[in-house]
């Protein structure tokens, strides 16, 4: 049996049939350094209470799946050495071997399936890198919307991604793609792309209904939500076109590859764009958290 561990708000948010969200852990062990992981983390969390719904950061401690963290369990895992980072291949290993891992999108989800949880809001998804048709290196993400019930509200997938094979691939999962408010499927620090989103939702409940749509249909899988980065916040993607190429062709000459593909180009990016890239990183996760409280909510709604 798995040890889940609720904290003492997600369980009093389901005790009364509240609206939750949940959330991943790798941007607290991963995306950036103490303290300002914890406090992104709480900021995030504050979005999603600020807009009427509870948060639920997930991750595996010493063995235990928790979904939500307290306090000092935030502050513990943002000061952490040595943390795992876990997808749908190393998850259960990592809690049988007694671990400690931090959530990736794949991760996140079947963790909040798990617990019953049935929206989550990251920054962006993993996806086709480039050069697969030859490294075959494409994100357990894609898989995990097709096979899992929860909706995923994202600013798109990874700008450093081939984009358009990643959409291609999704379509070819059968998970629908939906941009928030626009036609263009957005580009991560960018609001807009020229690449056509395949569908279009403008408001929250809409988004809620097709989740729900979906589920009475017994279709399995979960729904993207392309959530596009407020305007004021992002780097426009002509901006950032040549920055990308940039960091791409260090991480050829250094023979980057593997895992270490995503991590080398996202810390080269920062370092080009002096540190635009996080603020804009930010920014995008905290207006997802605070749709995906929206959709949370009317899926409540609905269910009643």
């Amino acid at each position: 049996m798995i040890d889940l561990v609720l904290s003492s708000e997600v369980r009093a948010a389901k005790d009364a049939g509240r609206a939750i969200v949940a959330l991943e852990s790798t941007i607290i062990t991963h995306g950036m350094p103490y303290p300002q992981n914890v406090e992104v983390a709480a900021k995030v969390e504050q979005d999603i209470r600020d807009a009427g719904a509870t948060p639920a950061t997930i991750a595996v401690i010493n063995g235990k799946l928790h979904v939500g963290l307290e306090p000092d369990q935030l502050q513990s895992l943002g000061q952490a050495k040595g943390v795992a980072k876990l997808s749908r291949a190393d998850m259960a290993a990592c809690i049988a071997t007694g671990g400690t891992g931090a959530t990736t999108v794949a991760a996140t989800m079947i963790a909040a399936h798990y617990a019953g949880i049935e929206i989550f809001a990251t920054g962006g998804i993993g996806g086709v890198h480039k050069g697969a048709e030859t490294t075959f290196d494409i994100s357990a993400d894609l898989h995990e919307l097709a096979q899992t019930r929860v909706t995923v509200v994202a600013a798109g997938a990874k700008a450093i991604l081939d984009v358009p094979k990643t959409l291609e691939v999704l379509e070819t999962l059968g998970v629908p793609v939906i941009a928030y408010g626009q036609d263009a499927f957005p580009a991560f620090w960018s609001a807009q792309s020229q690449l056509a989103a395949p569908l279009r939702m403008d408001d929250a409940a809409q988004i809620a209904r097709a989740h729900a749509a979906r589920n009475a249909l017994g279709l399995p899988g979960g729904q993207l939500v392309a959530n596009p980065i407020p305007e004021g916040d992002q780097i426009p993607a002509e901006e950032l076109a040549p920055i990308i190429k940039a960091a791409q062709a260090d991480a050829d000459t250094h023979g980057i590859s593997g895992k270490g593909v995503t991590p080398y180009l996202l810390q080269r990016i920062f370092e080009l764009t002096e540190g635009r890239s996080l603020t804009a990183n930010i920014a995008l996760v905290r207006n997802n958290a605070r749709l995906a409280a929206q959709i949370a909510q009317d899926l409540i709604n609905i269910s009643r």
